[in-house]
């Protein structure tokens, strides 16, 4: 806990500044958490990761022609000053119990968090959670079916309570298939064809899990 941290609060990281904007110390930040309108409201305050100094936001607005959001901070005035923000991860202060709704969860609680599968049989530890359009998905390896995907719905979790360390799933619902052993002397496949630089762009956006560390929250309702 940072100093001057009240009991029972966290800080999470909500935005990745990714450069300056203009001349007055606006930035622009990679939004690392699912309630921007929130999080980057004029007043609230903010930290630099590993410090304490206060930053507050005076104005923010959504980049009309790009992802992110701009921010302005009464703190720092000139652009040599923003400048010194390019690359750092920005937090806040939360209470996780108090501001999230029941049944949700920050993604960070859900990490390290144990899956069993109905029988109890230890199918590993959740390593970590991405989003592929409005459904997350969890990553899980270290047991008998090495890694796979757990999408979290209610058709593969049963019990889902990351706070005391728990993940129920059908693994019968989930297919889960050992890894294949490749036989000695068995054939290594044959290299795939070359993709475009272009394409294989593309494919990797749309595979990157996100960021652990963002504040986003499952959805994911027990009951």
């Amino acid at each position: 806990m940072a100093e001057g941290q009240a009991a029972g609060t966290q800080r999470l990281v909500v935005a990745l500044v990714r450069g300056v904007h203009g001349l007055r110390g606006a930035v622009r930040v990679e939004v690392l958490t699912d309630r921007p309108e929130q999080r980057y409201r004029p007043g609230v305050v903010l930290h630099r990761e590993g410090s304490d100094a206060p930053l507050t936001i005076a104005s923010a607005e959504a980049v009309a022609d790009g992802p992110g959001w701009r921010l302005r901070f009464r703190e720092i005035a000139t652009r040599d000053a923003a400048d010194t923000m390019r690359g750092a991860y920005l937090e806040t202060t939360v209470h996780p119990v108090g501001e999230l709704s029941r049944g949700e969860v920050y993604w960070h609680e859900v990490i390290g968090v144990a899956v069993r599968g109905v029988d109890g049989a230890e199918l590993g530890t959740v390593q970590d959670v991405y989003r592929v359009a409005e459904n997350e998905v969890y990553v899980v390896s270290g047991g008998p079916f090495g890694t796979f995907d757990l999408p979290a719905v209610r058709a593969f979790i049963r019990i889902f309570a990351p706070r005391r360390g728990e993940i129920v799933v059908d693994a019968d619902a989930l297919d889960l298939q050992p890894p294949r052993v490749r036989p000695a002397g068995e054939a290594r496949p044959r290299a795939p064809r070359r993709v475009s630089p272009r394409r294989r762009s593309a494919r990797a956006r749309a595979t990157r899990p996100s960021p652990s560390r963002a504040t986003s929250s499952t959805s994911w309702r027990s009951s």
